[in-house]
């Protein structure tokens, strides 16, 4: 009882002791952060001013989009500024605010990708009731579905991991507030009741890739029936690029909630936790949408309709 303490603030890791190193990592960091800004921003004007790629695909695309700009904004920035000014503190509330906003936008980046592959099943595989079963009522009841489940699921976890006593440490092995890292730092067994809730949290996120791998089969085998070499063509350029986004997000996070915590800082830790919070919304915007070519037709129209405004404004 008496080594209990009031955590009032956490360390988290430092990518190096170093100021060069600690310099070279804000500008690395920077330079993603704004590049996966941009991306997601592009993509978010293109499908919601183009009223070509109001259809049910882009309009689920739209809140990925959104979904990685909050992920990436969550725990770059502090990391950022904890490089750039030498530091390595976060308060007890805003380590509560990143666990909950982490949560709530990987459970419901997950559950839109799950949607979206359900989306292209059906557009392949049942083509001639596409309209009928993705209708506009079904994709909004889709939408609020994942982003409800990522504020429930979030809720769950948040609450469950601060409301243990920390008494070990204040020091968190990540370059963000981590559940799994923060279970480490509890004094009683109660972590285990979070550790079963994270164990099934990762079962779910199989379920999903399952039915995400199972959707691609179908639409694979449908796809090889398509006379239209072209056809398949676009078919593939559409599917395969969101089945590396799932490989890439389902893996990475996986592992980090998993495997067994270190006692000391992990390379592996840290480039698992870049793998599934900083690289997906970073390479959504490239794999996903720019090799689409609507989105870059209304991307080209985009650009020409704002040099146009601003030859109009400038003259």
């Amino acid at each position: 009882m008496s080594n209990w303490t009031t955590v009032t603030e956490f360390l988290l890791l430092g990518f190096s002791d170093t100021r060069e190193l600690q310099i070279l990592h804000f500008v690395i960091f920077l330079i993603s952060y704004l590049a996966a800004l941009v991306g997601n921003l592009l993509v978010i004007t293109v499908l919601t001013t183009d009223h070509h790629l109001h259809s049910p695909m882009y309009w689920f695309l739209a809140n990925l989009s959104i979904l990685d700009l909050g992920s990436i904004s969550v725990t770059v920035p502090k990391s950022m500024a904890n490089s750039l000014l030498n530091t390595r503190t976060i308060s007890h509330a805003g380590c509560v605010a990143q666990v909950f906003l982490v949560f709530l936008f990987c459970t419901a980046d997950l559950a839109f990708l799950t949607i979206m592959a359900y989306d292209r099943y059906v557009a392949i595989c049942k083509p001639l009731h596409y309209e009928i079963i993705m209708n506009r009522r079904a994709c909004i009841q889709m939408a609020a579905g994942a982003w409800a489940a990522g504020v429930m699921y979030s809720a769950l976890h948040t609450g469950n991991t601060f409301s243990l006593p920390f008494c070990h440490s204040n020091i968190i092995n990540q370059f963000f507030c981590e559940v799994p890292q923060l279970l480490k730092l509890s004094c009683f067994d109660e972590y285990r009741r979070e550790l079963a809730a994270l164990a099934f949290s990762v079962f779910l996120g199989l379920v999903c890739f399952v039915f995400i791998v199972v959707s691609y089969v179908q639409i694979f085998a449908a796809v090889w029936s398509i006379p239209s070499e072209q056809g398949r063509q676009k078919a593939f350029s559409t599917c395969i690029p969101h089945l590396i986004v799932v490989s890439l997000y389902v893996s990475t996070g996986s592992f980090a909630y998993t495997k067994p915590v270190s006692d000391s800082p992990s390379p592996l830790d840290l480039l698992a936790a870049v793998l599934y919070c900083v690289v997906p919304p970073l390479m959504n915007p490239v794999i996903y949408s720019m090799r689409n070519r609507e989105i870059q037709a209304a991307l080209k129209q985009l650009v020409i309709r704002s040099k146009n405004n601003m030859s109009i404004i400038l003259s």
